[in-house]
């Protein structure tokens, strides 16, 4: 049961390091609406590329935009938060509990 033990830990560090990754670029996303920038540089179109099919998704289900503000990056951290908090520590637990 230790292989399945292995390998159940090493897919919630990899999910809790691929979540991590995406909040940061979600927050980079949020803080890039703030200015005016480039459209066409690589590294902003690649954060827009990547947050944009999630934040859209939010968007088009829970229309949340006030004076302007946009309140999907905030909904999609609260839900990685989540997923972080509950998906990555089960499948930790889960892996403990199988050795």
């Amino acid at each position: 049961m230790f292989v399945i033990s292995n390998l159940l830990a090493a897919v919630a560090e990899v999910l809790r390091w691929v979540l991590n990754i995406f909040m940061w670029i979600v927050i980079a996303r949020a803080i890039l609406s703030w200015v005016n920038p480039d459209p066409y540089n690589p590294i902003v179109r690649f954060i827009h590329n990547v947050t944009e099919p999630v934040l859209y998704q939010i968007r088009r289900r829970i229309p949340l935009n006030f004076g302007g503000i946009d309140f999907s990056p905030i909904i999609v951290l609260l839900a990685v938060i989540f997923l972080q908090r509950f998906v990555v520590a089960s499948l930790i637990e889960l892996a403990r509990s199988l050795r």
